[in-house]
């Protein structure tokens, strides 16, 4: 199923494309997409439910982002050699690990603002993973039994705070715009092959940034048994998985997201953004 909320910012409702693609409200059967109701439990229900039988919400001014208020939001750095390579890194020898705030998440047609004092901001199209039950020291074979679903992130970058800034990521990770999620979380009987999904990102209409999941180098699984092993996941909790190469940072010289810059970004079967840039004034 895909799952997503519609509506202004801080009121959406949750909601579910039904197999006509009709958009069908859901807050009558659960309040949000929030950790209280991103479970198996909660998809179990709405699978009992004639989708038929849900209101049809036919005008629709905002699809926010697809689930909301996460306890944690972790992202794996370096997760494409080729990435890794036009970054003038090493491949890491096990996953590096870091934070956004849950508070830079925003929709996926949402405006990607340039903070007053940023001159180096980039974009990053990736996959992140939703959790859906409590995931401790699990073993890599088991990891898909504790995914809820996938969707598009796009872990937008100041590169100038997370580079030379004391070093820690999270800085230049957490602006308030810098996570656009969506339009959907979609379930993992809708997606083929994990192993074989196309990511890709136009920057005003001109192809940046290509990838295929098949090149990642840890996979979805090693990730969710990797971090597992640290840190309890719970459900809600987001982990969007590594960019491919094609990033603004990685260009000779550095071409980074300017005023009036628009970001589309496609992945198979988790739809697509399209994002407009804004510097603040």
């Amino acid at each position: 199923m895909k799952l997503l909320r519609v509506g202004e910012f801080g009121r959406e409702i949750p909601a579910i494309i039904d197999e006509e693609n009709k958009i069908r409200d859901l807050s009558k059967i659960i309040n949000d997409l929030n950790p209280e109701n991103l479970t198996f439990e909660t998809l179990n229900k709405i699978k009992e439910i004639d989708l038929n039988s849900l209101e049809m919400i036919n005008n629709i001014e905002r699809i926010g982002s697809c689930v909301t208020k996460p306890a944690n939001f972790f992202a794996i750095g370096l997760n494409y050699k080729a990435h890794a390579d036009e970054t003038n890194s090493d491949a890491p020898k096990e996953p590096i690990v870091f934070n956004k705030s849950p508070n830079c998440i925003v929709g996926p047609y949402d405006q990607i603002i340039i903070p007053k004092f940023s001159n180096s901001l980039d974009h990053e199209v990736e996959i992140a993973m939703i959790i859906g039950k409590k995931a401790r020291q699990i073993k890599e074979e088991e990891a898909q039994n504790f995914i809820l679903g996938y969707c598009i992130c796009n872990d937008i970058s100041e590169r100038e705070w997370q580079k030379h800034r004391g070093g820690q990521w999270v800085k230049g990770k957490s602006g308030d715009t810098f996570g656009p999620l969506g339009p959907y979380l979609v379930t993992k009987d809708e997606i083929k092959d994990l192993f074989n999904l196309n990511l890709s990102l136009d920057l005003n209409q001109k192809r940046r940034q290509t990838g295929n999941t098949g090149l990642m180098i840890f996979n979805f699984n090693y990730l969710i048994s990797h971090i597992s092993q640290f840190i309890t996941l719970m459900p809600g909790d987001i982990i969007t998985t590594g960019t491919p190469s094609g990033v603004g940072m990685g260009m000779s010289p550095p071409d980074y997201l300017k005023d009036g810059d628009e970001m589309i970004l496609k992945v198979d079967y988790l739809g697509e953004q399209k994002l407009n840039v804004i510097k603040e004034r």
